[in-house]
């Protein structure tokens, strides 16, 4: 289950439109060729959190620990996007995010704590940490616009030795999504990825891997449908 394109409404109002896929030996070469700028290289380590039933993944809420980055809640967005996307508003401000997790978990609000003192209160737990190595790239499609804001490309490798890349553009409009979409599948094309390849996240398969009861979990809830953090049928993901 991957997630070929998938629209993010962020917190501050911006809408990240993203595709993952699959990287290989040849692709920091290609984004050279393609005169893409390697903006910088960082390590760190992502921890997720849920109850032992996955009752936030499997209603589509997503908790994430990003050392150096903090806390981030990912949760159902805009409704009513056509294609194979998903749209999700993405909260890193602590009283948001433990307010949702309230609402979504059906607990008695206790007070406007952060989301560390909660976790035990809400019943959450570790369900994944991994180390990832990333490179960071910058591209510009097309140098004749000035205006034209640049294409980020992140390729990823997990310490348990998955690796995969995304295309990604920020928008400030829904209405831009479209044309951010065809920005993004035509850098993808250049870099010689299939026009239906998908890739699934490293959440999934860490899953998939180490916790493949949660991983069937997810399966059962989902089946073919698109979900966040590469969880579609389209490859071997979850399919």
């Amino acid at each position: 289950m991957a997630r070929p394109s998938c629209p993010v409404v962020m917190a501050q109002g911006l809408i990240e439109v993203e595709r993952k896929f699959v990287t290989g030996p040849e692709t920091e070469g290609r984004l050279q060729e393609l005169g893409g700028t390697l903006e910088h290289r960082v390590t760190f380590r992502d921890i997720y959190y849920d109850t032992p039933e996955l009752n936030l993944m499997r209603t589509d809420y997503w908790l994430r620990q990003r050392e150096n980055s903090g806390w981030e809640l990912k949760i159902p967005g805009m409704a009513g996007v056509s294609g194979p996307h998903n749209v999700y508003l993405e909260l890193t401000a602590e009283p948001e995010i433990v307010a949702q997790l309230y609402k979504v978990l059906g607990a008695e609000v206790l007070g406007a704590e952060g989301v560390a003192a909660v976790l035990g209160p809400l019943g959450l737990q570790e369900v994944a940490s991994y180390v990832t190595n990333r490179s960071v790239w910058k591209l510009v499609l097309s140098r004749a616009d000035q205006e034209e804001l640049p294409l980020r490309v992140d390729l990823d490798t997990a310490d348990f030795g998955y690796a995969v890349g995304e295309v990604e553009a920020l928008v400030h409009k829904e209405a831009e999504v479209p044309a951010a979409l065809e920005k993004i599948n035509k850098l993808s094309s250049m870099l010689g990825v299939l026009a239906q390849e998908s890739a699934p996240s490293k959440l999934i398969v860490y899953l998939q891997r180490f916790r493949p009861q949660d991983y069937q979990c997810l399966l059962e809830v989902y089946g073919s449908r698109e979900k966040p953090e590469g969880t579609n049928d389209a490859d071997s993901g979850l399919g």
